[in-house]
């Protein structure tokens, strides 16, 4: 309800996710995190109402098992991250290319943010890269996936009355 409600459910949320050492990465995301909030704001001039959903996504990055050693949970991990991950690039395909049916339904993922891909909403992404030439080629492949995402032309958000 309030400020520190939102900062104790982000707190919970990050006891809860999953860290663990790969031979790429000392300390590796094995899941991704969807924060959603719900928003609604009152014109106590006029009574009017409006309700907005805010999603904050961290998405794990894709890995390349033979590069980060992962075995046993740890593939099992990769595994599912890199899958979901290609979910999400075919949706976001699919929406670029404005078919008539979108794969939302693939992942857990995708369709948590099937309002936030599709539909009356705005999206933004932010990729993050190493500086350090070792990681050069996963940053050239992320920056490959902003790039496809880029080009999706979601329309214009509108009001819902």
């Amino acid at each position: 309800q309030n400020c520190y409600d939102v900062h104790e459910l982000l707190l919970k949320a990050n006891k809860n996710r999953t860290v663990a050492a790969t031979k790429c990465n000392e300390r590796s995301s094995r899941s991704h995190s969807v924060f959603r909030l719900k928003i609604e704001g009152k014109n106590t001039k006029n009574g009017d109402t409006c309700v907005g959903n805010l999603n904050l996504v961290d998405l794990a990055g894709s890995e390349r098992v033979a590069h980060s050693g992962s075995t046993g949970q740890r593939l099992k991990e990769a595994q599912a991250i890199n899958t979901s991950l290609s979910e999400l690039g075919n949706v976001m395909m699919a929406l670029q290319e404005k078919k008539t049916h979108i794969p939302y339904r693939n992942s857990k993922l995708t369709y948590l943010l099937c309002n936030s891909l599709g539909g009356n909403s705005k999206t933004l992404m932010f990729v993050n890269v190493s500086p350090l030439d070792k990681h050069t080629n996963e940053s050239i492949n992320s920056l490959r996936f902003a790039s496809k995402v880029n080009k999706v032309d979601l329309g214009t958000a509108k009001k819902n009355k």
